[in-house]
């Protein structure tokens, strides 16, 4: 295969935005038809759910965080019934895959009591329990955040990108090449010839399995790019031979939101939730409790840009009652997302919904 299909719809979408924002053409309004297929609007809307005593010693409250995605969910689609909230999102002939970050383990990464709720929604709403799959890229990272456990309780499949490999047929190759360091697990790892490490495989869960995505996110820092968050990790969680862009701030600034456009990935998340029980604005993959804010929030909406905009100002707020802690704006990667329209992020042009249980 000598080119990816993906690739020339990106490149119209490369120009346009490079052209506006040259001012040669004007800056393209965000909408439901023009990129990604979502309801978002501009302004962005963003739902923020608090409850106090959702978490306690830094454990969730399962029933309350129950609560708390229901409402969220009601009152980001303006849907009276959860069921109905839910199927306004997914329909029930979907394939819903969760994708989570396990990577930072059980208290700091994607919460299982989050995750859990979510399913309880989708199961209430009538999709089947084989049509949901909590995912993310790696098995060991699963299993020690507790996910394959959590699989077995609800009745649902527990998948990681690893296991189920990559898909020869759809990737990611930058405009400028970038010879990958490929580890065990990438799709042409052990291979030699022309070419090879210049292209990151999606993985078959996404290419395969699943029809639709939901996103849950921690609310947690990470160095290079302000938050391990939507963008970050969904992006880097769907492909293979990442190595050569999580070495660089620029690199992934460029490579993250060029993910995330490709249609057989963006254009299948229906909606995004960041988890903000807990604010960890230190330690990024590693669990540093003791570099953590209970939040009690859960916060909702179709705009990852948004969410991920949200959640850098939130942790800087947080970093700032320590002084010792000094960590740059990041900028440049959400920048180049709202260029390629995949969301809003001018914190001006978000609107937030607050909502108390």
């Amino acid at each position: 295969m000598s080119r990816n299909p993906h690739r020339q719809i990106y490149g119209i979408r490369v120009w346009l935005a490079i052209a506006a924002g040259l001012g040669l053409l004007p800056r393209p309004v965000w909408t439901a038809e023009t990129n990604l297929n979502y309801t978002a609007h501009s302004p962005a809307r963003v739902c923020q759910v608090e409850a106090p005593g959702a978490v306690v010693d830094f454990q969730p409250d399962a029933a309350i965080v129950q609560q708390m995605v229901d409402g969220g969910l009601t009152n980001l689609t303006r849907q009276s019934t959860v069921a109905g909230a839910w199927r306004s999102l997914v329909s029930t002939q979907d394939i819903v895959g969760i994708k989570v970050c396990s990577q930072a383990g059980l208290l700091s990464g994607t919460r299982p009591a989050v995750v859990a709720a979510v399913v309880h929604g989708l199961l209430a709403a009538g999709l089947p329990p084989q049509h949901l799959l909590i995912w993310d890229k790696h098995a060991m990272d699963l299993q020690s955040a507790g996910f394959f456990e959590l699989g077995r309780q609800l009745g649902v499949s527990v998948a990681a990108c690893d296991q189920e490999g990559y898909d020869v047929k759809s990737f990611y190759a930058p405009d400028t090449a970038i010879l990958g360091n490929l580890v065990w697990g990438d799709l042409e790892f052990g291979q030699k010839g022309p070419g090879i490490g210049r292209k990151s495989y999606v993985a078959k869960i996404i290419t395969q399995q699943i029809t639709k995505i939901i996103s849950v996110a921690p609310l947690l820092n990470l160095d290079a790019c302000g938050v391990n968050g939507h963008l970050y990790s969904l992006s880097l969680g769907s492909v293979d031979n990442t190595l050569r862009f999580e070495g660089s701030a620029e690199r992934l600034a460029v490579a993250v939101p060029e993910i995330y456009a490709l249609p057989v990935l963006g254009d299948r998340v229906g909606l995004n939730i960041t988890d903000a029980l807990i604010g960890q604005y230190e330690g990024g993959s590693r669990a540093l409790l003791h570099y953590s804010t209970v939040l009690n929030q859960l916060w909702f909406s179709h705009d990852p840009v948004a969410l991920d905009t949200l959640a850098i100002q939130e942790l800087q707020r947080e970093r700032k009652t320590r002084p010792d802690l000094v960590a740059p704006p990041h900028t440049d990667l959400y920048d180049n997302a709202a260029l390629l329209q995949l969301g809003v992020d001018d914190p001006a042009q978000i609107t937030i919904e607050r909502v108390k249980l």
